[in-house]
This record gives C-alpha cells, sequence and structure tokens, in this order.
C-alpha cells in the first residue's frame, strides 16, 4: 500500500514540493546501484527490475519515460541497491528537479502529468 512520507521518511520543508504535502503521495522504491541522486531527482523505472534510476533521455530500457520524484534526500547507491522514497503523486516546483541528461522540464511534463505528478 502507499506509505506516508512523514511516517516513513523524513521531511524537511524546501522549494521542491508547489503544493500541500499532504497532497503528495509517496511509496518506497528500489534506487539501483551506482547512482547518486538528490532529492528531486526526475526518474525512470527500468522495465526488467522495476528498479529507478536518472530518467535519461536515450535509455532503452523503460527508465527514459520520467515515472516518480525521489523525496528523501541525497541517496548514495554507489554501492548496491538502496530503498528510498519516491512521489508518484504531487505538484512541484521545476526548478527545484534534476533532471537526467536529455530531459528537461517541457519533455518530462506530459509524462509526469499522466503519473498525477504537475510541475509548475
Amino acid at each position: 500500500m502507499y506509505a506516508q512520507l512523514k511516517q516513513e521518511g523524513t521531511y524537511t520543508p524546501d522549494a521542491l514540493l508547489a503544493g500541500d504535502s499532504d497532497d503528495a503521495i509517496v511509496k518506497k522504491v528500489i534506487i539501483a546501484a551506482g547512482q547518486v541522486l538528490v532529492r528531486g531527482a526526475v526518474l525512470g523505472k527500468t522495465s526488467a527490475s522495476g528498479k529507478r534510476v536518472l530518467a535519461v533521455a536515450a535509455a532503452d530500457d523503460g527508465s527514459q519515460v520520467p515515472d516518480t520524484i525521489l523525496a528523501d534526500d541525497d541517496i548514495d547507491a554507489s554501492a548496491g541497491d538502496v530503498e528510498a522514497m519516491a512521489y508518484f503523486s504531487g505538484t512541484f516546483n521545476t526548478a527545484a528537479l534534476t533532471f537526467g541528461a536529455g530531459h528537461t522540464a517541457a519533455s518530462t511534463f506530459d509524462a509526469l502529468r499522466g503519473k498525477g505528478i504537475f510541475t509548475l
């Protein structure tokens, strides 16, 4: 079921959320090994494993499609997979998001909107 960030994660007010944090849905995800990500990273979901990685436009494993936004503060998965919290819905400040190579606020808008994630 869906987790509540205020119950399972650490929420530090910042500029990431543009709406009410109570309206955002968060859930645990697995961040694939080999990455260091910051809060607000736009994540894609790999088709084979379902693990999340920074969405990169040139990927061909499903992760090129923006899917969620990293909710936790900086995540270091350089040594192995890590559990983290990710936003599955909500309203976010575009300037506070981190995009992978080839992605921009404009190129991810429709895919995120289709997932219930709105960017301003």
